[in-house]
């Protein structure tokens, strides 16, 4: 007989009541799988223990209180993260704004009701479910890259400098701390394509032919397919940038040949930030461009490869990103 894994959110209860302890038992116990405490040292130690994805904590506790319990699992990277309901007595606002000022996320009040703390629990476990999501898509996404970058006998760093030079791009640009995190994630895709180059092509150390050429052309429409349709902005910004980061300002380039502001702003700036660590690398056909040169390449290049825009922002930024560089050399 085989059994299956007990597949339930885990919720630690913290109270010094058992009453209370077993109020909460009836109403929660179908559906999740509980811990239990009767002070605070012992919350501490579950939560580090067994990494629960909800807390539900008294306040009035004898020795460490909730307060205390709360500001250190938020005090510790481990725990951080773990959202806390306080359920307690304490029904003033004072005491409620201490609890949030602690760093809970909800407040319910004893005597409780089934209802409010079935909803209250369901609500922030599908909160924390939506970010485990999120940051398994990100790092998916940024695999997927190192994968491509391996293939090509690129380093992973390659991808780290120039997401990173990409989002410092888009802040010198006016975007959003979000917008430009979203960058930085979907950046990393945008040679996911080169997986489906043939490797007599992708890793030829002379200069391909004709033939060869077009056949490496089509790894941005390669790249976008394999990214695909989806409903997250970061996966669909990275498509747009797999398959126009190859594109030119003067419509020279590829594959769709789009001129001007017809390439996603995404897309024109990853262009700018692989080029300069492209040049500023070497590479076992090249030796690295001293950064001098690579800078004077970019701007004789505006207006025909690049954005003209870009340029501007990209020399006023020129510290942060060679601050960028210097962090996440290649080994020699």
């Amino acid at each position: 007989m085989t059994t299956e894994p007990d597949s339930r959110p885990v919720i630690l209860v913290v109270d010094d009541e058992p009453t209370n302890l077993q109020v909460l038992r009836q109403i929660l116990q179908a559906d999740h799988r509980l811990l239990f405490a009767k002070d605070g040292q012992r919350a501490l130690e579950l939560a580090r223990q067994e990494h629960p994805q909800l807390v539900l904590l008294d306040v009035m506790m004898p020795g460490m209180t909730g307060h205390e319990v709360c500001r250190q699992l938020k005090a510790e990277p481990a725990t951080a993260g773990i959202p806390v309901i306080f359920v307690t007595a304490l029904a003033d606002v004072e005491d409620e704004a201490q609890g949030f000022e602690a760093g809970a996320v909800d407040y319910i009040t004893k005597p409780v009701s089934p209802p409010i703390v079935r909803a209250r629990v369901r609500t922030h476990l599908s909160l924390v479910r939506a970010d485990e999501l999120r940051e398994t898509r990100l790092q998916i996404i940024q695999r997927l890259g190192r994968a491509a970058e391996y293939k090509d006998n690129e380093t992973g760093l390659h991808v780290v400098r120039m997401s990173q030079y990409a989002r410092i791009l888009a802040l010198g640009m006016g975007w959003s701390e979000q917008q430009a995190d979203d960058l930085l994630h979907a950046a990393p895709m945008h040679d996911i394509g080169k997986i489906g180059i043939p490797d007599h092509i992708l890793l030829k150390p002379g200069p391909l032919t004709p033939e060869e050429w077009a056949t490496m052309k089509q790894h941005p429409t390669i790249g976008g397919e394999i990214i695909g349709d989806h409903p997250s902005a970061v996966l669909r910004m990275a498509r747009r940038i797999a398959e126009c980061h190859h594109e030119r300002w003067d419509g020279t380039g590829y594959p769709a040949g789009l001129q001007g502001e017809a390439i996603p702003i995404e897309a024109r700036i990853v262009a700018v930030a692989d080029v300069f660590d492209a040049l500023t690398t070497a590479r076992p056909y090249k030796k690295a461009w001293p950064v001098e040169e690579a800078v004077e390449r970019l701007k004789l290049d505006a207006g025909t490869h690049f954005d003209p825009a870009l340029l501007p922002v990209f020399l006023d930024h020129l510290p942060d990103i060679l601050a960028v560089r210097a962090r996440h050399m290649d080994a020699e």
